[in-house]
């Protein structure tokens, strides 16, 4: 275990708020003098189970604490996700069913481990615990807090003064969350900024039951490729984790130049120092692209195999390469990549790129025709495509394919 000044830069590389700095270091200095791991907690709710980079920021900064040799322990809201947590919105989440939340809860799962060690992480429900809780426990735990302390919590704050309804048992969910951290005697729990309420309640919370305060820490919100929005995939500015390494190497491309370091920061488990020599290239003139095409790579290799990732940068050197490929050229949308060459020949004729389907096979059979700057033959009528691929038809025809 590295000595707890040696883990501090990487602890807090990319931190947006931490509660406390001091109080972690003391922490630190007791685990490492008593070879005693910190458990790490993280709460998921697991009503949203597709994860993007987005939600990757805060399973990545526990990835590092992980590498450190201190305990993570997920908690799946699977008790609490059957209330339904308060959204900010103006009315109340709809409650999961047992299926629905058993469900997002192992697809939750699949997803966390491509990013945490499986054999170093222990999995929880906090249907365990609160479960078991008495109506006297619940009382004792209620009284712990005010209705005052509860109404700060802006989504709250927000409906009781615009008149909309809050059902008292939303008022446990914050609670309820926060005695996840007293059952664990959790030393840490990160989370979004949107977490803040819950996860200083967990704070708050343990020392009434005598328990050492946990550390905050509170990760920042990523935006997405267009630089602005929060990253969501309803506003389809995301990069998913499961997605192909040949589209995850491509939107990472596009993100804007300015947030190439938060995005070393916040989705890659580079050392703070590595990203500084990366900081001073490119204030000393360095293209941004090439650090872009960096940082594509080490993305894409989190998630991907050496191969797939060799697989990505020659797809993206060939379909986007400014060699030969004018930069405008015609599109085509297709139904994700359940389409194959031989589906959308005539879609290509009607585009007047070639007259007619036999001139479009006629040229295949020449060596005619590429994709992504692969020659195709006549057995491969059948290959699926894909969006971004870019077809060149003759020496000057181009085609590049699109979702609808």
């Amino acid at each position: 275990m590295l000595k707890p000044e040696e883990q501090m830069p990487i602890i807090l590389k990319g931190v947006h708020t931490l509660i406390n700095e001091e109080e972690l270091l003391e922490k630190l200095k007791k685990s490492y003098n008593q070879n005693s791991p910190l458990t790490i907690k993280l709460g998921l709710d697991p009503s949203a189970p597709d994860i993007h980079l987005g939600h990757a920021v805060v399973l990545r900064k526990i990835k590092q604490m992980q590498d450190l040799g201190h305990r993570v322990v997920i908690v799946i809201g699977d008790f609490t996700g059957k209330i339904g947590d308060p959204t900010g919105k103006s009315k109340g989440r709809t409650a999961l069913t047992d299926e629905e939340v058993k469900e997002n809860a192992k697809t939750y799962c699949e997803q966390i481990f491509k990013i945490l060690d499986v054999e170093k992480t222990e999995v929880r429900f906090n249907s365990e615990w609160l479960s078991k809780l008495t109506f006297e426990d619940i009382i004792k735990l209620a009284a712990t807090t005010t209705v005052a302390r509860i109404l700060e919590r802006d989504d709250f704050h927000n409906r009781y003064q615009n008149q909309v309804p809050i059902g008292i048992h939303e008022f446990f969910y914050p609670l309820m969350q926060a005695y996840d951290s007293i059952e664990l005697n959790s030393d840490i729990e990160l989370g979004g900024t949107d977490q803040t309420f819950n996860i200083l309640m967990g704070r708050n919370l343990q020392k009434p039951f005598e328990q050492e305060q946990q550390i905050a820490m509170f990760m920042p919100i990523l935006e997405g490729l267009d630089g602005v929005e929060k990253m969501s995939k309803s506003l389809k500015n995301y990069i998913g984790i499961n997605e192909p390494a040949e589209v995850m190497f491509k939107k990472v491309m596009e993100i804007p130049d300015r947030l190439i370091i938060k995005y070393f920061e916040l989705t890659t488990d580079e050392h703070p120092d590595k990203i500084d020599k990366i900081k001073a290239e490119l204030n000393n003139g360095a293209n941004p692209r090439d650090i872009k095409y960096h940082l594509a790579k080490i993305i894409v290799s989190l998630y991907h195999n050496p191969k797939e990732v060799e697989r990505a940068i020659v797809y993206y050197d060939t379909a986007f390469s400014k060699k030969d490929i004018p930069d405008d050229i015609p599109e085509l949308s297709i139904d994700g990549d359940k389409e194959t060459i031989g589906d959308i020949i005539l879609e290509i004729v009607k585009m007047n790129i070639v007259k007619s389907k036999s001139e479009f096979i006629r040229l295949i059979n020449q060596g005619g025709v590429q994709l992504n700057g692969e020659k195709l033959i006549s057995e491969d009528m059948n290959r699926r495509i894909k969006p971004d691929d870019v077809m060149r038809i003759g020496k000057k025809r181009f085609l590049r394919f699109k979702y609808k």
